[in-house]
């Protein structure tokens, strides 16, 4: 009887609803990429993008804190399919500008709605499909129905970052603000701001307060590693001299870039101490002090990339702090006061306006409610097939990018592979396609999304316990190593046995 209920109301629901070949979840920089390829690679399947926000963009939409730009460079962030033409470090407005340039070229536009919040994701089996429940700008339910779902919704909440539960925090009588929440009409200039942090941010928005503010201090818990470097690509530049056409320079600096990359990542591996005395002088040799003073504040206590490797454009943060505009604090927070932050050694920063840099909450497939066949989905119970589906849950794909290289790298080769995914079901005849263990996988130990030496940020660590599981074969994992997987993911024998079609 229960069976026949779930049925109904699932007929129900389908009768209600739109019904695409695929839904894409978000509109930012991974949903974009992905309808583009969706259009490029399966032009006959339908397919609409749902996007809570009343525009594109995603982070770059969410973020407009001073300064706010890329860390990862513009020629491998930006799409392979369009080229870069600029400074390889770009404002938030500039990459806006490039998203909103493929969006107009690729007609992509009619297919967003905008406003739209998923509220829940549920798999039918007895349909083979998706329905798809969202709430629109006005706060009318919307029912959807997919074969396929694409979540491109990021990894964070956009809405409530993380901060620290800090003693004495309503005690504080002046400005308090998370750097994700900052409002731009905000007039700092004048003012004394404590920025609290010392990751990505920090390094971007720090700088760009100290043209304008009395003082900045920079209070962090351990210091980070940064790479000083200007704004600038030699070979693109060179290439533009002598008359190369831009999707040539483009390719070619791209490789590359990530050829470097490739190189940098090894030898942080190989080589950490050799590395790190090459980032100090690239801090000398920004700020012309032969003899700057690293310790305290710009020794970190863990492996040169286990974290992101802050990109410093003309060593920005450093010659600040040497103009006297920046002061750079390392130390815990022992609370609050009225006037601004204690820290544990007794000292008490006061401050107009507290910035807090304390990085991200966790959100995994955007904190939505999913379920297979009325059973709620545990994403801990799941088990990773490359860090882009899961078992248990058929017909459905998660964009989760690179930290060392650049995100859009795998938005990229994840639109080939869902792409080739769907080409192939529909040469056999399925409907359904679930990955699941193979027999010679049977007793692999399981362990967390990450290995905690591999890559260690604080909000993949707060969450990690949320994240679907990993085992110890290259299939059920995602490394975070595009240089490897830019030859395994294209070469996926789809007739594996960890694909399972019905």
């Amino acid at each position: 009887m229960l069976d026949t209920l779930e049925r109904n109301d699932s007929a129900g629901a389908a009768a209600n609803a739109e019904h695409f070949d695929v839904l894409i979840a978000g509109a930012g920089i991974s949903g974009i990429g992905s309808a583009y390829h969706l259009q490029q690679q399966c032009s006959g399947k339908s397919y609409v993008v749902l996007e809570m926000k009343d525009t594109f963009g995603g982070t770059w939409e969410t973020h407009k804190y001073p300064g706010v730009r890329s860390d990862s460079d513009l020629y491998t962030f930006g799409y392979r399919f369009k080229p870069w033409v600029g400074a390889p470090i770009a404002s938030a407005d500039e990459i806006l500008k490039y998203m909103g340039e493929v969006i107009e070229e690729n007609h992509i536009g009619p297919n967003i709605r905008y406003g739209h919040r998923i509220t829940g994701c549920s798999w039918s089996s007895a349909d083979n499909r998706w329905t798809v429940e969202a709430v629109d700008k006005t706060g009318a339910t919307k029912r959807f129905t997919c074969n396929f779902l694409w979540m491109c919704q990021g990894y964070y909440d956009h809405e409530k970052p993380y901060i620290p539960d800090w003693e004495g925090l309503n005690d504080y009588k002046g400005q308090f603000v998370h750097a994700q929440l900052w409002d731009p009409k905000t007039d700092y200039a004048g003012k004394r701001i404590l920025v609290i942090g010392s990751g990505a941010t920090a390094a971007t928005v720090v700088p760009a307060f100290a043209e304008k503010a009395a003082h900045v201090t920079m209070l962090q818990r351990s210091p980070t590693y940064f790479f000083c470097s200007e704004n600038k690509n030699e070979l693109a530049d060179r290439l533009r001299e002598i008359g190369i056409d831009e999707p040539t320079i483009h390719r070619v600096v791209r490789a590359q870039i990530m050829y470097d990359q490739d190189m940098m990542t090894k030898r942080c591996q190989t080589e950490p101490e050799v590395v790190f005395e090459e980032l100090k002088e690239l801090v000398r040799a920004f700020t012309g002090k032969p003899d700057f003073e690293f310790e305290p504040h710009f020794t970190p206590k863990y492996r040169v990339w286990q974290q992101r490797l802050a990109f410093c454009p003309n060593g920005d943060v450093f010659r600040a702090a040497v103009e006297g505009k920046v002061t750079v604090v390392t130390d815990t927070i022992d609370r609050f006061t009225e006037k601004g932050v204690r820290t544990s050694s007794g000292e008490e920063i006061e401050a107009d306006i507290i910035v807090a840099a304390t990085g991200f909450r966790l959100s995994v497939m955007g904190d939505i409610p999913f379920s297979v066949d009325g059973k709620p989905v545990n994403w801990s119970d799941t088990v990773t097939y490359r860090g882009m589906m899961f078992t248990g849950v058929p017909n459905m794909a998660w964009v989760m990018g690179y930290f060392r290289a650049s995100w859009t790298l795998r938005v990229d080769m994840m639109g080939d592979f869902v792409c080739n995914l769907l080409n192939h079901m529909d040469e056999v005849g399925a409907k359904r396609v679930d990955v699941q263990l193979r027999p010679e996988d049977a007793g692999m130990p399981l362990a967390p999304w990450i290995e905690e030496d591999n890559f260690n940020p604080g909000y993949l660590m707060r969450g990690l316990d949320k994240m679907p599981r990993r085992g110890d074969k290259p299939e059920w994992r995602h490394n975070q190593d595009y240089w490897a997987e830019k030859d395994q993911i294209p070469a996926t024998d789809l007739t594996g046995a960890e694909f399972k079609y019905s």
